[in-house]
């Protein structure tokens, strides 16, 4: 479509609400493979109540999906505004961002501050099953660490506690010989350090963002408010 003059702004500014509708839909897409993704819904059934991770890892869903429905919300509540010229949407859209803004500096000071939390508590979760798989306290515990073993296609790990041959020989995905098998612990390690530093990158463009769409959503306002649009000037017919 072709924009008159008088629809300059919005149609430049589109663009920048579907940025933001595309930010929203790759948190929710992260947050949704994070949740069902088998690496960690392996870890999140075998953990114990004791266990912080499965609270992490539920609370971390239910955060993205809220924040990207903030963000692609005040997306559209902008765009809307921004056709309609109307201070009571644009005053919506900027509640939204600051909304989304408040959540997620908690979220990045949270990630700052508990860096190894979630890291630790994976971990404490192997661990245990790694221990009562080697004192054939459980069968269905074989069964998990042979799931976890064939995930992140390590095999074992190096235990203080004697040989360890006869846990990986049962548990380690077939054809992994020992020698050439990787410790778990630094699989599961550097696996969660790659996500987890994807996960912060993403954060930080949105906190970004989020502030970008709090100053447009403001000068809009103001824009409107005042009848004296910084991208319009004078009147104009409708040809």
């Amino acid at each position: 479509f072709v924009c008159t003059q008088k629809e300059l702004l919005p149609c430049q500014s589109l663009p920048k609400n579907l940025l933001f509708q595309l930010l929203g839909l790759s948190i929710a897409t992260l947050s949704t493979v994070t949740h069902y993704g088998l690496h960690f819904t392996l870890f999140s059934n075998i953990s114990l109540e004791s266990n912080s991770y499965r609270v992490i890892h539920h609370a971390a869903f239910y955060f993205g999906i809220c924040l990207s429905m903030t963000l692609i919300l005040a997306a559209l509540l902008s765009s809307a505004a921004m056709v309609r010229e109307s201070q009571c949407l644009t005053a919506m859209g900027f509640f939204c961002f600051a909304l989304a803004f408040c959540g997620l500096i908690p979220a990045a000071c949270w990630r700052h501050t508990h860096s190894t939390e979630v890291e630790d508590s994976m971990m404490d979760v192997y661990d245990l099953v790694y221990e009562e798989v080697r004192r054939n306290a459980s069968s269905f515990r074989r069964h998990e660490l042979t799931a976890i073993h064939e995930a992140f296609l390590c095999c074992g790990k190096h235990s203080p506690f004697g040989d360890t041959a006869n846990v990986e020989r049962k548990t380690c995905p077939s054809g992994q010989v020992r020698d050439a098998g990787q410790d778990c612990l630094r699989e599961i390690q550097d696996f969660l350090k790659k996500h987890m530093d994807f996960v912060f990158t993403l954060l930080g463009i949105t906190i970004g963002f989020t502030v970008y769409g709090m100053i447009l959503t403001s000068f809009l306002w103001f824009s409107i408010h005042f009848s004296s649009n910084l991208e319009r000037k004078g009147k104009y017919n409708l040809r």
